[in-house]
């Protein structure tokens, strides 16, 4: 599903040119649930957009799906991502002005997707994230956990390949934390997506079948476990 072969990346700033990551290496399998573990500063949401086609790394490739997505042009890489990969972010990113359903529905608006099957999926989604009586409300009108449930429920509505979280319960209590992981591990179960979980808690990583530990811009452990 994803394979990273001799990553590194640097930036260049006025003091000069400051390494983040260093000839990282890993595979992740179709339909699994991989965990990016590491303190801040370690280089793990850099290694999160570059996977995710969000930037392009200094050194190295990366493959999704059996292509190798360093070598597109950013219009060949907004049109991969677009179909391909999904996105949960900590902050929610949702439209103030548009309803849940409508939130849900975007990604296939801009995919050109006729309204009526846009909306059919959308609300299949949002059933499935525990939502779909409360499709016409407005972002404002659910509690933090729901709107990510909404943002959840968006990344999927395109069937990706792979969706990419980054930190997507860093603005949950513990209890709506562990209402988004369940949530996370049934998707996961049923429709076989592969997921790749940016977070700096331990707790969470623990819950993910594989767990990528980074320090200072170095893969120093790749670990698979029972869950």
């Amino acid at each position: 599903m994803l394979h990273v072969e001799h990553v590194s990346h640097a930036f260049r700033n006025a003091q000069g040119v400051v390494p983040v990551l260093q000839d990282i290496n890993l595979t992740i399998q179709e339909g699994q649930m991989v965990a990016l573990l590491g303190s801040s500063g370690s280089g793990k949401s850099t290694l999160l957009n570059l996977m995710a086609g969000l930037m392009k790394p200094t050194e190295g490739k990366i493959w999704i799906a059996g292509q190798d997505i360093v070598r597109f042009s950013e219009n060949r890489l907004a049109e991969f991502r677009r179909s391909h990969i999904g996105f949960i972010f900590q902050s929610y990113e949702l439209l103030s002005n548009l309803t849940i359903r409508e939130n849900v529905e975007l990604p296939l608006v801009f995919m050109g997707v006729r309204p009526s099957k846009r909306k059919e999926k959308a609300l299949r989604l949002l059933e499935q994230v525990g939502l779909g009586e409360k499709a016409g409300l407005f972002p404002s009108q659910l509690s933090g956990g729901q709107q990510q449930r909404v943002s959840i429920a968006r990344s999927l509505i395109t069937e990706p390949s792979v969706i990419f979280a980054d930190e997507p319960t860093g603005n949950l209590d513990t209890e709506t934390e562990e209402e988004i992981i369940a949530i996370l591990q049934q998707l996961n179960r049923e429709m076989k997506t592969t997921f790749v979980i940016v977070t700096h808690e331990a707790e969470v990583a623990e819950q993910m079948q594989v767990v990528l530990t980074l320090q200072q811009g170095k893969l120093v452990e790749q670990q698979a476990q029972s869950v």
